[in-house]
């Protein structure tokens, strides 16, 4: 069976990431289902990839000492300019679920700041990629292009949120700054909070709930289990999941109680 274009495309990916063989990608990529971070992960760890010659840590450090700015950064730190100046010299956008997904990568510690140790480290985890910002790039454009297909990937990204989201030493986040983060990770290139049936807007109605109903903070529960839901009531829009004796915070149960009153309105109206 001839190859499909996305196949065909994986393929040089994974050629252009490893400087293996054509053969050998197939062989990889078949395993994978044809998903390229994991063929790739695959590959380097059965070729004894993971181990990083200490010479990508001294790249990977002077890559970070380039990007400091000497009179206003700390040593091991990059300050809020420097990190929005590397986010975006990498291709994040700063407004969407791709700012998240960088700040995982490179364990954060909040928004406006990127350390040493998470860089490096970070970095370094991350298989076939040079101590370039170009390769950077390439490699995190590839994890972006991911995200809205990789669940999993997708929930360690959703859950990083919260970490690198709070502000000093608060245990939860505020509902405006939760608000703005559901939003930005529930659109592409993250994935999606809507129905896969009848296309209910799920986020929409969520939000327009929370700002009626809802005056508290959100603790990491609500935040863990709101994506729980979202999965849910994306692939079941009747919410038949979903019981008075289930295990959902009590938010969730309002929800649905909310949701239900006001569509046998819309019924009625």
């Amino acid at each position: 069976m001839p190859l499909s274009p996305t196949q065909r495309s994986a393929i040089s990916s994974f050629v252009s990431i490893t400087g293996t063989t054509d053969k050998v990608a197939t062989r990889y990529l078949k395993n994978s289902g044809y998903k390229v971070n994991e063929a790739v992960d695959t590959y380097y760890q059965t070729n004894g990839g993971t181990s990083t010659p200490p010479a990508k840590d001294s790249q990977l450090n002077k890559l970070f000492d380039s990007l400091r700015n000497e009179q206003e950064d700390a040593k091991d730190t990059l300050g809020a300019d420097s990190s929005m100046a590397y986010l975006n010299a990498i291709g994040v956008d700063l407004e969407g679920a791709s700012l998240f997904l960088a700040m995982e990568l490179v364990q954060a510690p909040t928004i406006g700041e990127i350390t040493r140790k998470g860089f490096v480290e970070g970095w370094k985890a991350q298989p076939g990629v040079d101590a370039k910002i170009e390769s950077q790039k390439q490699y995190f454009k590839r994890l972006v292009d991911s995200l809205s297909k990789d669940r999993a990937l997708f929930r360690k990204v959703y859950r990083y949120a919260f970490v690198v989201g709070r502000e000093g030493d608060q245990k939860a986040l505020s509902l405006d700054n939760s608000i703005l983060y559901w939003e930005m990770l529930f659109k592409k290139p993250g994935q999606l909070w809507v129905g896969s049936a009848a296309g209910i807007d799920w986020l929409s109605e969520w939000i327009t709930f929370l700002r009626e109903k809802w005056t508290r903070s959100v603790n990491r529960d609500m935040w863990n289990q709101t994506f729980e839901f979202a999965v849910k009531s994306t692939e079941d829009e009747s919410l038949s999941f979903w019981s008075e004796d289930g295990a959902w915070p009590g938010v969730i149960d309002q929800f649905v109680e909310w949701y239900r009153k006001k569509s046998m309105m819309d019924v009625d109206a």
